[in-house]
């Protein structure tokens, strides 16, 4: 995503299956206690990133509050001449 470090409550949804996204979030917010999870993704990988949040709001958290959706676009090269779109979604159980 971008330089900086990522917080501890950030999953980076990339190529894997959803499902393995879905029960990183379900083990931070009940395991770890983590009071909010932030869910990023960009490019293509946007769409896990929203099938993640509707499959942890669905099948397992039904009272899962989705508290901000940020949509931006990050540079890719030094120059800004290449943009990829990005999401971060913030959820917390209700």
């Amino acid at each position: 995503m971008s330089i900086e470090p990522q917080k501890p409550n950030t999953i980076l949804v990339g190529k894997k299956p959803t499902i393995n996204y879905v029960m990183a979030a379900l083990k931070l917010l009940n395991e770890e206690g983590a009071p909010e999870v932030v869910i990023k993704a960009r490019g293509r990988n946007i769409c896990n990133a929203v099938d993640t949040v509707e499959m942890l709001k669905n099948l397992f958290i039904k009272n899962l509050v989705i508290k901000s959706v940020n949509i931006y676009s990050e540079n890719l090269d030094t120059e800004g001449k290449k943009k990829v779109s990005a999401i971060e979604i913030v959820v917390a159980k209700g």
